[in-house]
C-alpha cells in the first residue's frame, strides 16, 4: 500500500522541502518525511499538489506515458474566442515541440481562495477564466499554452491529479490517503 498526501499548495510557494533562497517550501506546511512530490507545480501556481512515499506511483503519476489527466482553472488576460479554444484543443506549438491537444473550456468565474496579492487588474482589458486539462507536465506549460494564443496567464490553480481532487482543502491544507498497488504482472514465457 502507498501513501499519499493530497496538499493545496499556496501562491509563491516551492514545490519541494528545501530552499537555499529562504522562499517559502513544502516544509513550512507539512512534516512528511520520506514523501516526494508527483509533478511539480510552479512558484507563481497554486493548488492540488501529489506527494507520495512509493518511488513507482510517483513515477506513474508524474510520466506523461501513462496519461494521468492534470486539471486546471486557469484565469486568463483577454476573452478566448473559438479559434484560440480550438487551437488549444488541437495542440499549440511551443519552442520545445508541439503540445499534445487539451480539453478546454471558458468556465465562469470559480469560487476560489483570494490570492495574496491579488492578481492585478486592468480596466482596458478585460480577464476570463477556462478549465483546462492535460496529460503532459512540461515546465510552465499551461502558461506557454495560453500565451502561444494571446490569451496570457494571470492565474493558475490546478484543481485535479487523475482521480484525486482539491475538494475540501483550503491554501496550505492537506489530507492523507491511502492507496492500494496493483503488483504487476511478469509476462509468462511460452515454451516451445
Amino acid at each position: 500500500m502507498a501513501r499519499i498526501i493530497l496538499f493545496n499548495k499556496p501562491f509563491r510557494v516551492l514545490s519541494q522541502f528545501t530552499d537555499s533562497g529562504g522562499r517559502d517550501t513544502l516544509a513550512d506546511y507539512l512534516h512528511a518525511p520520506g514523501f516526494r512530490v508527483a509533478g511539480r507545480l510552479d512558484y507563481e501556481s497554486e493548488g492540488l499538489l501529489v506527494l507520495t512515499d512509493d518511488g513507482r506511483l510517483q513515477q506513474r503519476i508524474a510520466n506523461p506515458r501513462h496519461r494521468h489527466w492534470k486539471t486546471y482553472l486557469v484565469q486568463v488576460e483577454g476573452v478566448p474566442d473559438a479559434a484560440a479554444l480550438a487551437r488549444l484543443r488541437a495542440g499549440v506549438e511551443l519552442r520545445d515541440g508541439p503540445t499534445l491537444p487539451a480539453r478546454v473550456v471558458a468556465v465562469e468565474p470559480p469560487s476560489l481562495w483570494p490570492r495574496d496579492p491579488p492578481v492585478r487588474e486592468r480596466r482596458r482589458i478585460p480577464d476570463s477564466w477556462l478549465e483546462l486539462a492535460l496529460t503532459e507536465g512540461r515546465n510552465r506549460q499551461v502558461r506557454r499554452m495560453t500565451a502561444a494564443v494571446g490569451l496570457p496567464t494571470l492565474r493558475l490553480v490546478r484543481t485535479r491529479v487523475g482521480d484525486w481532487g482539491l475538494e475540501g482543502l483550503g491554501p496550505g491544507e492537506h489530507r492523507h490517503i491511502d492507496v492500494h498497488m496493483p503488483v504487476p504482472r511478469r509476462e509468462s514465457r511460452r515454451r516451445r
